[in-house]
């Protein structure tokens, strides 16, 4: 134990010196991190609270009033009660410590009691008379004959009302109890299952293995964190002659021409059956069991796989948890260690200056704005270079990377975030780490700017020296000179064993709750059960579903049937978007009144057809639609019938798909194009696109303000683009004005003149362009 605080307080003095000398930096990406750093407040979640009465609010409840007889049954029996008595009666029961000892036993802690007690009051206080016995009990008190601590049951009826899962408190903790769910999947647990885990670091051929077991076997499933690394099984697997089937989210292609399934089926983790049996199961990228929000799909594909043989891959930092949940179960591990097959050096030195980045680089940067500032670094210098980032379509990623490794093309530089950790195959010489701070989210849910860990160090720095390319010996180093210690020392750290895999709630489970709890909205049921439930917290976490109660909050409004909300709120879309939720809150509002989403609807909200972008925020914008397009086809095979045109919209997507990857091509010219318009000057064919349905983007950033308050910053620029562009156009045409010309040149009208009604156009053009007094407030604020 002394041995572990050791370590820990030296590695707290290491990560301190660390950050020290990052701030000491003069990059723009150190400026972005401490933007980032003093904004991260606003990542604040409410999985901070730290009891289920913190959350839980009382049920509204109506005043009593006469009756139709307009007879007090009360007062006919023991008189008329004075509201000062009866209040001063009230307090005194307030603080009895017997009363709040009885509350406690019937499950009010201290802040229900508080909260029950003031709607107690209020209740008695506002009601034109009181319950019969309630009226008699009091009286009787006032009057001498009975005691103060004889209001309680009255007192409990009224939390009862107010608070109904007091009724069903032990159900609802049956309900999410979490301590095993392995026994979740009685198809698993109906045969013996083996294990073979096979560890090593990237391009050590472990996945190849496993695959090569799945290409042979009768039948099997690959499950894969990514739909590229899917759709790369899938052409393997059919290009080795054995049919297979792809399913994704959002898409389902066989093998077959008739639609026929297939013994093997290549999918994303979380659309893996758990009915269909398979000889053969693969479980890739295995250490993500630990990620805040999707690790609960690879925790349930370990323990419900309905497969004889699983081949788990990934990290060998999580071999001892795959032990530990296969020890719940009873099945055996088999555990088979891989080698790097191609050398790996770290260099002594960095880059420094963008002149000397050779052929062969991906710089990896964490954000995009240092993506566009490297990027157009590179364009001066005559270096044309692919681009890769997260919310680019797949296309346009494998098709940014095969321009990248095609030996006959002249890019030979690549600029990418980590999304080239997993799944794309890259013939990269030298990784280079333009900083080595990312924003992650933590335990709490919330995001902050830290170094990179020693996995995702590894995995990037993994990418350089592909087996079987031209580059096989890699070479890794940091654009600063700083950074390159830093780096150093992390990947020197031993990775930190994975000891916990992710939980989420179930869609029955939910059902469940609902049945009790019949008035809670959803996101107020996520949040009942997150806090009442119970779980092995040293085997287990729940996962983050922030996103999923923000998207729940924004459909609370509509008319949905439960099992439909939640299905909807499962949706892959990023709440950052006002234009996508704003979709989804329309998809929501179509979907209720039972009016199929047509490709002609469709078209209409979008705007369709798109111009190609003009700026960086175009492009942008253009992602966010493919996204939406993304979000149809996904709920497209969850209710086909209210979403027919899936074929027309995948075409769709794919027309968009071609426009996007001409804006990444021309990406460089985007980022002039953003640098003019902020500084007034106006480009041809250069214009914004506009969002549609003002009121739905304004609806949606009102609930975002409930959740997470955070906005873009090319989206928060937006206005100050367009009004800096609205006063050079009106600058220009006002200096080039031909009647102006004319005018004085006659005679009838003097510079003088001209020049007040000058300043005079321009007051009144200002008064007409939109305030953003109040957004630059609240971003100060936040």
């Amino acid at each position: 134990m002394a041995c572990k605080f050791h370590r820990a307080l030296l590695h707290c003095a290491e990560n301190g010196s660390i950050i020290r000398s990052i701030l000491n930096l003069s990059s723009p990406s150190v400026t972005s991190m401490t933007c980032c750093l003093k904004n991260n407040r606003r990542f604040k979640s409410r999985r901070s609270n730290d009891s289920l009465s913190s959350i839980i609010q009382p049920l509204p409840v109506k005043p009593a009033s006469r009756n139709t007889d307009d007879i007090n049954i009360g007062e006919e029996l023991t008189g008329v009660l004075k509201k000062d008595k009866l209040l001063k009666l009230l307090s005194q029961f307030y603080n009895r410590d017997a009363v709040k000892k009885l509350a406690f036993e019937n499950g009010l802690d201290n802040r229900l009691f508080h909260k029950a007690f003031i709607s107690f009051r209020k209740f008695c206080f506002d009601s034109e008379q009181l319950p019969v016995d309630l009226h008699i009990v009091v009286s009787d008190i006032l009057q001498g004959s009975g005691h103060v601590d004889d209001i309680f049951p009255y007192f409990l009826r009224h939390c009862y009302e107010i608070f109904p899962h007091l009724e069903c408190m032990e159900d609802l903790k049956k309900i999410s109890d979490l301590r095993l769910p392995a026994n979740w999947y009685p198809e698993a647990r109906s045969i013996q299952r083996k294990f073979i885990f096979h560890a090593g670091p990237t391009n050590s051929g472990k996945t190849y293995h496993a695959l090569e077991r799945f290409i042979g076997a009768k039948s099997g499933i690959y499950c894969g964190p990514l739909k590229l690394l899917a759709s790369e099984v899938f052409h393997k697997c059919n290009s080795a002659g054995t049919p297979c089937d792809l399913i994704t989210g959002e898409e389902r292609r066989y093998a077959s021409e008739d639609g026929t399934a297939s013994g093997h089926v290549a999918c994303t983790v979380e659309m893996a059956s758990l009915t269909s049996p398979y000889e053969v199961a693969v479980i890739d990228e295995i250490q993500m069991i630990k990620d805040q929000q999707r690790g609960w799909a690879w925790t349930r594909a370990l323990l419900g796989l309905y497969a004889q043989e699983i081949h788990v891959c990934g990290e060998a930092s999580t071999i001892d948890l795959v032990r530990e949940l296969a020890l719940t179960t009873g099945e055996e591990v088999e555990v088979r260690r891989y080698k790097r097959l191609t050398d790996l050096t770290y260099l002594n030195h960095s880059v420094d200056k963008f002149e000397n980045v050779r052929p062969g680089d991906c710089i990896v940067c964490f954000n995009k704005n240092d993506i566009y500032y490297v990027t157009r670094q590179l364009e001066q210098l005559n270096k044309e270079c692919a681009v890769i980032y997260g919310s680019l379509p797949p296309s346009t990623k494998i098709s940014q990377s095969n321009k990248f490794n095609d030996t006959s093309n002249d890019c030979k530089v690549m600029v990418a975030t980590d999304a080239i950790g997993m799944g794309l195959n890259l013939a990269i010489k030298r990784i280079v780490f333009y900083s080595v701070m990312k924003p992650m989210m933590n335990d709490k849910g919330e995001i902050e700017m830290d170094l990179i860990s020693t996995s995702q160090a590894l995995q990037i720095a993994g990418r350089a020296g592909r087996y079987n390319t031209a580059y096989e010996h890699g070479e890794v180093t940091t654009f600063y000179s700083k950074d390159l210690r830093i780096l150093k020392d992390i990947v020197k750290q031993p990775i930190e064993p994975v000891m916990q895999g992710g939980l989420h709630p179930t869609a029955d489970q939910i059902e469940l709750f609902a049945y009790h709890l019949p008035k809670a909205s959803l996101s107020n049921l996520i949040d009942i059960f997150e806090m009442s439930c119970e779980m092995d917290s040293d085997t287990f976490f729940m996962c983050n579903s922030d996103d999923f109660k923000f998207l729940a909050d924004m459909i609370e409004h509509v008319p949905l049937p439960l099992r439909v909300r939640y299905v909807f709120c499962c949706a892959p879309i990023s709440v950052k978007q006002p234009f996508a939720c704003a979709m989804f809150l329309k998809f929501a509002r179509r979907f209720s009144r039972n009016e199929p989403l047509t490709l002609d609807w469709l078209c209409r909200q979008l705007g369709w057809p798109l111009k190609p972008a003009g700026n960086l925020v175009d492009l942008v914008h253009l992602e966010c639609v493919f996204d939406v397009l993304d979000l149809y086809l996904w709920l497209s095979y969850r209710f086909p019938d209210l979403f027919p045109d899936v074929t027309m919209v995948r075409e769709l997507q794919s027309e968009l798909d071609s426009i996007i990857q001409v804006g990444v091509r021309n990406i460089v010219q985007l980022v002039r194009n953003q640098e003019y318009q902020s500084k007034g000057i106006v480009v041809e064919g250069a214009e914004g696109l506009g969002m549609q349905d003002g009121e739905d983007v304004e609806f949606v950033m009102k609930t975002r303000k409930q959740r997470i308050r955070e906005r873009k910053p090319l989206q928060s620029s937006l206005e100050q683009d367009q009004r800096a562009t609205k006063e050079a156009k009106a600058e220009a045409k006002l200096n080039n004005s031909k009647l102006a010309q004319k005018l004085v040149e006659s005679g009838m009208v003097t510079k003088e003149v001209l020049d007040k009604l000058r300043s005079e156009w321009e007051a009144e053009l200002r008064r007409d362009l939109p305030d953003s007094g109040e957004d630059s407030g609240d971003n100060n604020k936040r």
